[in-house]
C-alpha cells in the first residue's frame, strides 16, 4: 500500500523539526535552571533543574536593589540611544553609497570594512583606551559610546549592503526617470524597503550594546555609568558568589533583550528570508 502523502511530509519535515526541537531546549533548559536557581533561598548552592518547594520571588527585590540596577537601567539606555540610532544611520547610508550609487572606490572601502570583522575584539582595547584618555573621555559614557559606534560599522554596513545589492536596479533607474536625485531615492523608495533589514540591523546593534561588557569595564571606572552587564560585578565579591542573586541579576538584565527581540522578531526573519532570495 503506498505511503500517504502527509506521511511522507512528515518524514521529510521530521530532521527539520527535530533540529528545531533540539535548538529550542538548548536555549530554554538554561532559562528555566536560572530561574529555579534564582528562586532558592539566598546564600544556599543550587545545582541541576529542580524548582524549589518555596520560590523565593523578593530575590529578584534584593538583586534589584544591591545591584543598583534602576540607575544602571537609565545609563544603559542612554548608550544605547547614543549607540544604535547613529550607527544605524550611518551604515544604512554607507551601504547605500557602496551598493546603489557605486560610488568610487567604494568597493575599496568595502573591502577594507569587511577586513576588519577578521580582527580579534581585544586588539583595540589598548588603543582605544589610549585615545580616550588623550581625548579627556575616559570615565565618561563617550568614552564606550563612541568607540562602540566604530566597531559596530564594519558588520552594520556588511549587513545593510547584503540588502541594498538585493534590490532590483530598475527601481533606481525608474526614479532616476522620474526625475528623483539619489536622497529622494533613498527616502522615498529604498528605506521603506529597508525596513525589515533596518529593523533587525537594529536589534542586533541593540542586543551588543546593551550586553557589552569588556569595553565598559576598561573606559568607564564608575560603576554607576556602566552597562546593565556590569550589575553582574555586585553579586561576586573577593571571597564568594551569591549564586541565587547571581542568576536573578542576570535573569533580570537579560528580560529588557528578550522583549525587544519578541517585538522585532518578525522583522528580523524576514530579513534574513530576503537576503536568502535575490532580486
Amino acid at each position: 500500500m503506498p505511503t500517504s502523502t502527509p506521511v511522507r511530509t512528515l518524514r521529510r519535515r521530521a530532521p527539520g523539526l527535530l533540529l528545531i526541537a533540539a535548538a529550542s531546549l538548548y536555549s530554554i533548559v538554561p532559562l528555566l535552571s536560572m530561574m529555579s536557581a534564582a528562586l532558592a533561598p539566598q546564600g544556599s548552592f543550587p545545582s541541576g533543574l529542580s524548582w524549589p518547594s518555596d520560590p523565593h520571588w523578593h530575590n529578584f527585590i534584593d538583586a534589584w536593589n544591591v545591584a543598583n540596577i534602576t540607575t544602571l537601567l537609565q545609563s544603559s539606555t542612554m548608550i544605547v540611544l547614543g549607540v544604535v540610532p547613529i550607527a544605524v544611520l550611518i551604515s544604512t547610508m554607507a551601504a547605500y553609497a557602496i551598493a546603489i550609487l557605486a560610488i568610487p572606490l567604494g568597493r575599496i572601502f568595502y573591502t577594507v570594512l569587511v577586513l576588519t570583522l577578521t580582527l580579534p575584539y581585544e586588539i583595540v582595547i589598548v588603543p582605544l583606551y589610549e585615545q580616550n584618555k588623550d581625548m579627556g573621555l575616559l570615565g565618561s559614557q563617550w568614552a564606550l559610546i563612541l568607540p562602540l559606534i566604530g566597531l559596530n560599522m564594519p558588520f552594520a554596513v556588511f549587513w545593510m549592503r547584503a540588502h541594498f545589492v538585493n534590490v532590483p536596479r530598475e527601481l533606481s533607474e525608474a526614479a532616476g526617470l522620474d526625475g528623483a536625485g539619489p536622497w529622494q531615492a533613498l527616502r522615498h523608495i529604498h528605506l521603506p524597503l529597508a525596513r525589515p533589514a533596518i529593523a533587525s540591523l537594529t536589534l542586533l546593534m541593540f542586543l551588543s550594546t546593551w550586553n557589552q561588557f569588556l569595553l565598559a569595564l576598561v573606559l568607564i571606572d564608575d560603576p554607576t555609568k556602566r552597562t546593565m552587564a556590569g550589575a553582574l560585578q555586585a553579586f561576586t565579591t573577593k571571597y564568594s558568589t551569591d549564586q541565587v542573586l547571581l542568576n536573578a541579576g542576570a535573569l533580570l538584565i537579560m528580560a529588557p533583550t528578550i522583549i525587544v527581540f519578541l517585538f522585532l522578531q518578525r522583522h528580523f526573519v524576514k530579513a534574513l528570508l530576503q537576503g536568502a532570495v535575490k532580486g
